[in-house]
């Protein structure tokens, strides 16, 4: 799961609110693209979507106590010892700030309802339970985002998780689950168009392209096909749709080669991921 939504998040973020025409020529799956704009991230490196979703997972399997202070020692411990591109700017020197969980909580204004908790919420749906997914979900959304908005699309995206990886259902129906879930309609409804910048958008083009079906190359040209804030959409979506039986893990040898593999990169992930689940 951790390789493939770094994938994802990667090549995404060749595309994030790209011109559609640009997105169009390139969304080839043939390789690794560079923004037009963006050109201090690498082709083949992640974002902050990654960063913080290894976080949360080196987290959980560490044994340590899942609390507000710990997670947010989690996300600074992260971005310290990798600093990269990718955050929004003022997050970005907040957390270059601050050098301790407790300090992070002190000073962090948690009122966004953007993308931010949902892109990194992916580990707490491999737990056995919705209750806990729910539970360490919401622990660690309102760490930034304690927003409604904020916190539901970060259990939306987990819960995805949670459906595809128990086997659920038929993927087809993964939002209308999660909507009876979480007493919302919202994540039954396909998303068309651009995606803004608010989690629950980000999370209902995911849903949208995990409930097509058909592979994973598929649904990654699917997310970036709809244009704007496709790196989480496609962080999102491939976490939860690396995780379904029905959804055939074809991603191409170039974009599984091509992603970075320094100290914190493929090969971690990888090996990570096998603890995680």
């Amino acid at each position: 799961m951790l390789v493939e939504l770094a994938i994802g998040d990667a090549y995404g973020a060749g595309f994030e609110y790209a011109d559609p025409a640009f997105v169009t020529r390139h969304n080839t799956l043939e390789g690794y693209v560079r923004h037009p704009r963006h050109h201090g991230i690498r082709p083949g490196s992640y974002t902050d979507d990654t960063q913080m979703t290894l976080a949360l997972a080196e987290l959980r399997v560490s044994g340590a106590e899942w609390t507000p202070e710990s997670v947010a020692s989690a996300f600074v411990t992260a971005f310290h010892r990798d600093p990269r591109e990718g955050y929004a700017r003022g997050f970005q020197a907040f957390l270059g700030s601050v050098r301790t969980g407790a300090e992070f909580l002190a000073r962090i204004r948690p009122d966004s309802d953007k993308s931010g908790a949902a892109m990194r919420a992916s580990p707490a749906g491999l737990l056995p339970t919705a209750d806990e997914v729910l539970h360490h979900t919401d622990v660690q959304a309102r760490v930034t985002h304690d927003t409604p908005d904020g916190v539901a699309s970060a259990r939306a995206a987990a819960l995805a998780v949670h459906y595809c990886h128990h086997g659920l259902g038929p993927v087809a129906e993964v939002g209308s689950w999660i909507a009876d879930r979480l007493g919302s309609g919202v994540w039954a409804r396909p998303w068309r168009g651009k995606v803004g910048s608010k989690g629950v958008m980000s999370v209902r083009a995911a849903l949208t392209a995990v409930a097509a079906g058909g592979s994973l190359s598929s649904v990654l040209r699917a997310c970036v096909a709809f244009t704007g804030d496709v790196d989480t959409v496609a962080t999102v979506a491939l976490a939860a749709a690396s995780r379904s039986a029905e959804i055939r893990a074809d991603l191409p040898p170039a974009l599984v080669d091509g992603l970075e593999n320094g100290p914190f990169g493929r090969d971690h992930l990888a090996r990570l991921d096998t603890v995680l689940r």
